[in-house]
Formats: C-alpha cells, structure tokens, sequence
C-alpha cells in the first residue's frame, strides 16, 4: 500500500471515529469526556481519542497514534485507558475497533458486580453464552488491563465492575452499535429482575444461537423455509 493511499484511510478514518464518539455521547450511550475509542490501524498500530478533551471540541487531528508497547505521537495525550486498548489490540486480532463507555444500565449492572446471563438469546451478539463482568481495579492499571482480557476471553463485550463496558469490533461503527445492544440488554436485564427471577436459556440453546449468529445477515443464514423466486422446492435453481 502507497503512503499516499494510507495517508487517505488514516484521515478517513480519524473522521469516522469523531462521529462515533459524538454519536455515543448524543445517543445518551455516553457522557461528559468519559469513555474512549481506538481503531487498528496495522498490526502495531492504532488511533485513540485523547485524554479529558470533550467530543463536542475534538477534531480529527486531536486523536494519537499509539503502538502496542505503549508510545503515542500526537498533540495530546491519549486516552487514560490507553493501556487495555493497547493490550486487547495486541492479543485480539480479531480487534479493529475498541470502544468503552459509562453507559447508564450497564454501568448500572457493573456496579453490582455482575454480568448479564443467558436470559435472552440476543446476549449471544457479544459472541457468547453471557456476557461477563470483570473484577473491580483502578482505571488506567495493568490490573484492569488483564481482567478486561479474561473476561473477554471468547466474547466481543464485558462489563467492567463500579465502571463501565467495553465492546471491540471490526470497525468504529459497528463497535457502537454492539455497545448499544449490550447496554440495551442490560436494560432490559434490570427490568426483568425487578420484576421477579428471570430464567435463562441453557448451554445447548445458546449454541445453536451462536451458530446461527455465524450466518446472520447473510445469504447462507440456514432458513429452510424460505425460497428464493428462482429456487424450487429442493433449493435448487430452476432451469
């Protein structure tokens, strides 16, 4: 790839993240200058939003280059969560995009300590059977750094105790709208309790979700049920 070519998707890039994190915060997903962003830019380097500067003033030149042993180059500081986004980035190639917010409900749950189980089939979205909550340590640590990779050990979310969540995904705005989903399930976790015991789905339920999560979306999603107008009753083409 030409300098030139990735001069282009780097500053294309540095525009999309602006608008995710102005989204977060006009979303109600997040607020004030809480929460950060990160996007992979190789496989040693990735944009991170910077420390304490508000969405609403930051610019596309305000966001640092940060590579995974913890140097940065830019004109402030990055995030003060620079140090998970580096570690995740370094052991989830998976990882693309990295975002953490304060969001109300997950929060909420966190500061119970607590996950969000099996109790509906769309907690599967965060690539498992939960969605786990991480043990509680200061913000900015390597303590915090390393329950963040356990608990999302096969999973693309967590909570994190008395603080927040985060979520990775391939790309900024894919990883806002899975932070959606996971608040949105923490929503609806709270409510269900407050009510009475919500039950959960078992281990083999949610496995056939998650295989079918594999496919959602696509033309290979295994409905049976449904023909394409040129397919007869075998699913074979018709002549």
């Amino acid at each position: 790839m030409s300098d030139g070519w990735a001069a282009t998707l780097e500053a294309d890039m540095r525009q999309r993240m602006v608008a995710a994190c102005r989204a977060m915060n006009t979303s109600g997903l997040n607020h004030g200058t809480s929460g950060n962003l990160s996007v992979r830019l190789d496989a040693r380097h990735c944009l991170i939003t910077p420390s304490g500067l508000a969405y609403d003033a930051m610019e596309p030149a305000d966001l640092a280059i940060l590579t995974e042993d913890g140097r940065w180059r830019g004109p402030l500081r990055p995030s003060s969560e620079w140090r998970f986004h580096a570690d995740i980035m370094r052991a989830r190639p998976d990882a693309g995009a990295i975002l953490h917010t304060h969001s109300r409900h997950a929060t909420a749950l966190a500061c119970l300590e607590e996950g969000i189980p099996a109790f509906h089939y769309m907690v599967a979205v965060a690539g498992g059977s939960s969605i786990r909550c991480a043990p509680y340590a200061r913000f900015g640590t390597k303590a915090l750094s390393e329950l963040a990779l356990a608990a999302l050990s096969g999973r693309k979310a967590c909570l994190l105790a008395h603080h927040g969540m985060i979520v990775i995904a391939a790309t900024p705005e894919k990883a806002l709208a899975l932070a959606r989903e996971v608040d949105e399930l923490a929503a609806v976790y709270l409510l269900a309790r407050a009510a009475g015991d919500p039950k959960t789905l078992d281990e083999d339920e949610m496995a056939g979700v998650l295989g079918l999560f594999a496919s959602y979306g696509t033309p290979d999603f295994p409905d049976r049920e449904l023909l394409r107008m040129d397919e007869g009753p075998s699913g074979k083409t018709k002549a």
